[in-house]
């Protein structure tokens, strides 16, 4: 039997397997927390055709069953069936939006003059094996054999002691000791490993985005990013942004479940990379964490009420270093968690974290840098200050809130051409295969082709007359981008009104920035653009839809996710980690809500590219206005 995806593959079914079991085995990786147990809901897919075995519907409802929906894990095709895989259930190995321009991760680091110094280190030890002579205690034989070592200061869990007897007799007294440096010349023993296991040494790096989760697998040894992983964060479901979140974690009582679905995001990744390269648990050693502030303190399970009150005062900017088993991740329950410091409440870790892969702190030129995701933020400074503010952006550019909206992986459109004469477009799409939505890029491309072709105004409203592509949907007006595989992809009314508010946003928060700071858009030496979209991004059409300010295209810098090399740095260096809690530190946080006049630029920024076109000298003169 076969399985027809609704992108355009097609697949064996395994004989008696489940349907997420044959698209396991064709490298097709759904999200399951549970493990693929039935419990958690989430490995859903819709059956388009067919006749399906189901064992459990455990958590969908009536409504979504009678529209086809199923748990992947729990149902077997009894025929060939087609199915549509919905994007929030897909796990992406090795996808498109976690890798950036820093491809040679190992590469970059070395760029930063400093070595590999990861959280946590190994010695290898042979201990002599105690006799009615030397009669010390097992702890002890440890401590005098690391003092060789010049390891002194070495704090040893209750955890670590109670399997020392068993550990050290099982590698016939050779073992691998893992630890990391806590403060100044104490240490902390992590794992005591006997001889001949957990051979390779592992850590993870992770961004924990308001829409996205991406995670890396690192060789600690060498710095080489062996698998790279994302997903949907799984709390969408309980609110596009973070005061939703918040508001459920506080009022709704709801932290715990906020809490358990992002870990449930990681983990399901993890279990795959340690299923893939074969890895023990006790093999992956450290993690480094870098999310905003409220995604950072609802992975910690802290109380984020204070976050969205007046004064806005977060329960912790500098993270401790916790353990695994603290942050519930399925690795060595020992591996100490770094987790990017923030600097108030809606400028977190992921900011920091990017500014340092920027490297904009070590310059002497005045730079920008603006991470644009669900929360936007903008920073500007060099080797002396910096200044940042947030502005919320929305899911948009990100997939949430458009009704094809999607990340930038494979079947994604990431770049739209309209035809001036005929009107009709041309599509590019990642991986080259059957459309199944449109990402952030391909959004903008959409919004300024409608506009210079007249199909909408500069207030995004469409003009039904100018093309029968615009028709009546269930949403209003909408443009019909792609027909094709029993799929219409559209933009809509309500996509628009969301897309533009989303980059009037953007640009108000850049241009009050530089207003607090006394600067000009000429000072600009460099402009940083973070984002899980900035790899496909159309410098001149950005530009076009307002979104960024008006400056050269050699100004501009696209750096992919930021965050995730910021985590990276951080977990493969003491000197970098050192490095970002100064960035931290000499950060100015600007409060827009408190700043006069941002209503008004905000508004003025709601048309194409904006109302007053004198911002936008390159767009008049394009299009001869």
């Amino acid at each position: 039997m076969k399985i027809s995806i609704h992108s355009g593959k097609t697949i064996e079914a395994k004989a008696g397997a489940t349907i997420y079991e044959s698209l396991k085995a064709n490298g097709i990786f759904l999200v399951s927390p549970c493990g693929a147990k039935g419990t958690c809901g989430k490995c859903t897919v819709k059956v388009l055709s067919g006749d399906v075995d189901v064992k459990s519907y455990a958590k969908i409802g009536q409504k979504e069953r009678s529209e086809g929906l199923v748990l992947s894990c729990q149902a077997r095709a009894d025929s060939d069936l087609q199915i549509e895989i919905p994007e929030h259930s897909r796990l992406v190995l090795g996808g498109k939006i976690a890798v950036s321009i820093f491809k040679d991760t190992a590469g970059y680091l070395k760029s930063y003059d400093t070595g590999i110094d990861p959280l946590t280190k190994r010695v290898s030890l042979s201990l002599p094996p105690p006799s009615i002579n030397d009669n010390i205690g097992d702890l002890e034989r440890l401590r005098r054999c690391l003092e060789e070592f010049g390891i002194v200061n070495v704090h040893f869990s209750y955890e670590f002691v109670s399997t020392i007897m068993d550990k050290l007799r099982e590698g016939d007294f050779n073992a691998v000791l893992s630890y990391a440096k806590t403060s100044g010349n104490a240490f902390e023993g992590i794992s005591l490993i006997p001889s001949g296991r957990c051979a390779g040494q592992y850590g993870l790096t992770v961004d924990i985005g308001t829409t996205t989760v991406v995670v890396y697998l690192v060789s600690l040894t060498t710095g080489d990013v062996i698998d790279i992983g994302s997903t949907y964060n799984s709390q969408t479901k309980f609110g596009d942004d973070v005061i939703t979140r918040i508001v459920h974690a506080t009022e709704g009582g709801g932290l715990s479940d906020l809490r358990d679905a992002v870990v449930g995001d990681i983990n399901t990744i993890v279990d795959f990379f340690r299923e893939k390269h074969n890895i023990d648990t006790c093999g992956i050693e450290a993690a480094s964490i870098s999310g905003n502030t409220t995604m950072s303190h609802i992975f910690w399970g802290l109380n984020p009420a204070s976050i969205r009150e007046d004064p806005y005062i977060p329960a912790v900017n500098i993270y401790p270093i916790w353990h695994a088993s603290d942050a519930r991740l399925n690795i060595n329950p020992q591996a100490p968690v770094y987790t990017a410091p923030s600097v108030a409440s809606y400028v977190g870790g992921d900011i920091v974290s990017g500014i340092l892969a920027s490297k904009m702190h070590r310059s002497t030129g005045i730079s920008l840098f603006m991470d644009i995701g669900t929360n936007a933020e903008v920073a500007i400074g060099n080797d002396e200050w910096i200044m940042t503010a947030a502005c919320s952006a929305g899911p948009c550019f990100e997939g949430g809130g458009i009704k094809f909206g999607m990340r930038a992986t494979p079947g994604a459109i990431e770049s739209i051409a309209i035809d001036p004469v005929t009107l009709k477009p041309s599509i590019s799409v990642i991986g080259g295969e059957e459309p199944a939505g449109i990402c952030g890029s391909g959004m903008i491309d959409a919004i300024v082709e409608l506009w210079k072709t007249g199909i909408i105004n500069q207030k995004g409203v469409f003009n039904p007359a100018k093309t029968p592509l615009v028709r009546e949907g269930e949403d209003g007006l909408e443009f019909l981008i792609y027909s094709g595989g029993n799929r219409d992809i559209v933009l809509t009314t309500v996509d628009m009104e969301n897309l533009i508010r989303a980059k009037a946003a953007i640009f108000a928060g850049v241009s009050l920035l530089l207003r607090e700071a006394g600067l000009s858009l000429d000072v600009l030496d460099k402009v940083y653009v973070a984002g899980g979209f900035g790899n496909s991004l159309n410098v001149e059409k950005a530009v076009m839809l307002g979104m960024i300010p008006d400056l050269p295209k050699d100004k501009y810098v696209f750096l992919g996710n930021t965050s995730i090399i910021g985590a990276y740095l951080s977990l493969m260096s003491d000197a970098l980690r050192m490095e970002l809690e100064s960035i931290a530190s000499k950060m100015t946080y600007i409060e827009l809500s408190v700043v006069g006049d941002y209503m008004d630029e905000y508004m003025s920024a709601m048309f194409i590219p904006h109302t007053d076109m004198s911002k936008f000298p390159s767009v008049s003169t394009a299009l001869g206005l």
